[in-house]
């Protein structure tokens, strides 16, 4: 399914990018300004591409500045968690995802909390299918995942609403509680062998 809404997509901008190149041809102008326009729109639907494929990363990157200039006004509230490290060296969490609980993996290395398509299906979780996937990077090589929210999400006595999430049937039995939501806390560290996340007002 995701395959098939990356596909769609990656025609709709290739037929995007033909017709203005066609349309300098057609325009019968010198070679060398049909180059530099053509190369000109080229570099525009990249720059677009890029966008809409690393969307979360840049709504990231966004809301941090914004919340550096203006400050924050998160979606979170509870009292502080702490959670011990298991043998593998991995901090995780028992969370609730809109009443489905699942064993996560809190992984301060990922941009956006990432589910696997059964936990979205679990939750109730809707899937954008019309939105332009995620390419992401994995240990397994790059994966695409459809965007979509999840209305209420728990971890001890912390919750976040409206938390956005990435879908994949590729990530399979493993899901990730991402900087998306460690960055709407007040705090998170580690101290010795424990994780601590602080909600705002705690």
């Amino acid at each position: 399914m995701v395959n098939d809404a990356t596909n769609q997509n990656a025609l709709f901008y290739a037929l995007c990018l033909i017709l203005p190149l066609s349309a300098l041809l057609a325009r019968r102008l010198p070679i060398k300004d049909v180059a530099k326009m053509a190369v000109a729109w080229i570099a525009i639907f990249a720059f677009a591409l890029l966008i809409a494929t690393q969307r979360h990363r840049v709504a990231a990157a966004w809301t941090s500045l914004h919340d550096a200039v203006f400050g924050s006004d998160r979606r979170v509230s509870g009292q502080m968690v702490r959670i011990p490290m298991a043998e593998d060296g991995h901090f995780y969490a028992d969370v609730v995802l809109n009443g489905v609980k699942r064993r996560m993996l809190i992984d301060s290395g990922a941009t956006t909390t990432a589910i696997s398509s059964a936990t979205a299906n679990a939750a109730g979780i809707v899937v954008d299918q019309s939105g332009f996937p995620e390419v992401i990077s994995t240990a397994n090589g790059s994966i695409a995942a459809l965007p979509g929210a999840a209305a209420r999400v728990t971890i001890g006595g912390i919750t976040a609403r409206d938390l956005p999430v990435i879908v994949s049937p590729a990530f399979g039995d493993t899901d990730v509680i991402g900087m998306n939501f460690l960055s709407q806390l007040e705090a998170w560290r580690v101290e010795g062998d424990t994780l601590i996340l602080v909600p705002h007002g705690d």
